[in-house]
């Protein structure tokens, strides 16, 4: 089954969140599997279960309450964005096992890099050395799935700090560059979509 590849550029968040929606509402049994690549401008977004609490000093960046699962995470410039909007029946996945998958795309494209990465059963998501590098957040709707992936590149970390990441107090995040300063988002565009259609097509 083929997928559709969109590269959308530096975009506010909450017209891409609606677009999914309309996607997602909208899709028949025909409809080509589409995954998009973007950046978003600063926002933070909280998950459905997400607790106030864990929003500690947001300065003045946006929060948005949003349909996917999880806690409360922050996207901006410099991090790679990928939202899944697949039919998750017709491809015969359970949301977990294409949690894993993506999980396991990001750690095969960081062992390609020498990078050592994991990701844990408690927490979804990718760390390297105890550090988170991507978060993962997906909703599951008429058997379509959206939101995904958000890959820390070569971003501005601070951010993280006005928030508990995916409500874990004092986890500490990282991003490519730091571990590879030759790292580039172009790089991370040209290179993952590889990892995502050999992990989501593996038997």
């Amino acid at each position: 089954m083929s997928i559709v590849f969109r590269y959308l550029g530096l975009q506010a968040y909450e017209p891409i969140w609606r677009a999914m929606q309309r996607f997602t509402e909208a899709r028949h049994p025909e409809t080509p599997d589409e995954i998009w690549l973007l950046e978003h401008f600063p926002v933070y977004t909280q998950g459905m279960a997400g607790k106030a609490a864990h929003i500690i000093d947001p300065q003045n960046i946006p929060i948005i309450q949003t349909d996917r699962g999880g806690q409360v995470t922050y996207h901006g410039p410099g991090q790679l964005v990928v939202y899944f909007m697949l039919d998750v029946a017709r491809r015969g996945l359970a949301p977990r096992q294409l949690v894993s998958r993506i999980e396991n795309a990001v750690i095969a494209l960081l062992h390609e890099f020498g990078i050592k990465a994991i990701a844990r059963q408690d927490a979804p998501g990718i760390y390297v050395e105890g550090k988170k590098i991507a978060s993962l957040g997906l909703r599951v709707r008429q058997q379509g799935s959206y939101h995904g992936l958000a890959f820390n590149v070569d971003m501005d970390l601070a951010p993280f700090l006005g928030i508990n990441p995916c409500g874990f107090e004092k986890l500490s995040m990282t991003q490519l560059r730091a571990l590879l300063p030759s790292a580039s988002l172009l790089q991370l565009k040209e290179k993952l979509p590889l990892y995502l259609l050999e992990m989501i097509d593996a038997p």
